[in-house]
């Protein structure tokens, strides 16, 4: 009986002290399968290691990288310095960096803000803020609007520019981004089917539309690009059209002292013709604007010319 109870003590104390070092090791080493990628490592707070591309090491000694899309094949020729990779940004997105005089023509090139299946929701153009025409690096800024996205990640894309066309000469800087997806309601100026058709235009029959728009401190802008992006096909399908050519973009938008002054580029006046549907362009201009107590008159130009803008 007595080697029986020892027995069982001896067993019970190997237990015990089986159990004793399986807890420490859990303590050293903590349970980390729930960790798949880069965010997930960083989201548990585990180190960060000291590279670029960040690097997060889990306790189990696994190495997660973060992508950052392809601006290491291309740090000898593009350099985004705002925003950073992964980086939540909101309309509009305030793009700076530094770019091969070679990168450029005319001191300018295309940039464009797609969301997770490659659609486009926004484009611009990245200005040069030196002497381009050099093949060393040269400072860049672009503002770039962009409507709502379906998706919470997306691409900021920086193209080469190419006046030849040729595919050849053809590059891009692809960084992903974070879209900020909180919501305000803005109106924006509608045409109506009160007037005679499409081809009628009659700026006395407009009606404002509530529009969701990505959360932004630029309340103005952001209802003028909902503006520009046009109808939505319920929009269409209630009796509202645009007089507004479609790919105007906003070059910028000023207010001061209760003027705001907003200039776009050429497609706002391409093949306009007729009063009518120049003063319909301007009144949608100015009561998508004119809803905001910050706004009390309306200034418009193209490319900088305020006295031929929208001449019938």
């Amino acid at each position: 009986m007595l080697k029986k109870n020892l027995t069982l003590l001896l067993v019970l104390i190997l237990v015990a002290i089986g159990f004793y070092f399986l807890l420490q090791d859990s303590k050293k080493s903590p349970i980390t399968n729930y960790i798949n990628n880069f965010q997930d490592c960083l989201n548990a707070r585990y180190a960060i290691m000291e590279s670029w591309p960040r690097a997060c090491r889990t306790p189990d000694g696994r190495i997660f990288t973060e992508y950052i899309g392809n601006q290491v094949e291309k740090n000898d020729l593009i350099q985004v310095l705002e925003p950073q990779a992964n980086q939540e940004i909101s309309t509009p997105v305030f793009i700076k960096g530094q770019a091969r005089g070679t990168w450029f023509f005319e001191a300018s090139f295309p940039v464009e803000v797609l969301d997770d299946s490659q659609f486009v929701v926004g484009t611009g153009i990245a200005k040069s803020t030196g002497d381009w025409m050099t093949e060393d690096f040269v400072p860049f800024e672009a503002t770039i609007d962009f409507a709502r996205p379906l998706s919470k990640t997306g691409f900021l894309v920086l193209k080469k520019d190419n006046p030849s066309g040729d595919a050849q000469y053809d590059d891009q800087l692809i960084i992903p981004v974070s879209f900020n997806q909180d919501t305000m309601s803005v109106k924006v100026y509608f045409a109506t089917s009160k007037t005679a058709g499409q081809d009628d235009f009659d700026y006395k029959y407009l009606e404002s539309v509530n529009k969701e728009v990505p959360k932004s401190t630029a309340v103005a802008r952001a209802a003028l690009t909902a503006l520009l992006t046009g109808p939505s096909i319920k929009d269409k399908a209630d009796g509202f059209y645009t007089a507004i050519n479609s790919n105007v973009k906003i070059n910028s938008l000023t207010i001061d002292e209760g003027v705001a002054k907003v200039d776009f580029n050429e497609q706002l006046q391409y093949q306009v013709g007729g009063s009518c549907k120049v003063s319909t362009i301007r009144e949608q201009i100015n009561q998508t604007l004119l809803q905001f107590p910050t706004v009390k008159s309306v200034i418009i130009s193209v490319n900088g010319d305020v006295e031929q803008a929208l001449q019938p």
